[in-house]
């Protein structure tokens, strides 16, 4: 099933949310990793990534209980989404 509109625009509304999404998409990351990456406050990355997991794009891939090094990975859902954004030539 392809991710709605509102989806798109959710992500596409914040640089901190398409910078986790295109990171995500080379693998499972920590918070730090994507802030390095894409040289990003690692609060803002944390905040994104929270709002993320609510929409269903992202997962954590440690135990919940876990408080550091935590991974996350892009959901199927996350990946549709991530895909449909390139296509489209939304992820500047």
């Amino acid at each position: 099933m392809s991710p709605q509109w509102d989806t798109i625009g959710f992500v596409i509304a914040s640089k901190y949310r398409l910078a986790v999404l295109s990171v995500l998409e080379d693998g499972p990351a920590t918070t730090t990793e994507i802030a390095d990456t894409k040289d990003l406050s690692p609060s803002h990355v944390s905040r994104a990534l929270g709002r993320l997991r609510t929409r269903s794009l992202v997962e954590l891939t440690v135990p919940e209980e876990q408080r550091k090094n935590r991974r996350y990975d892009l959901t199927d859902e996350g990946s549709r989404a991530w895909e449909k954004i390139q296509r489209a030539g939304l992820a500047s």
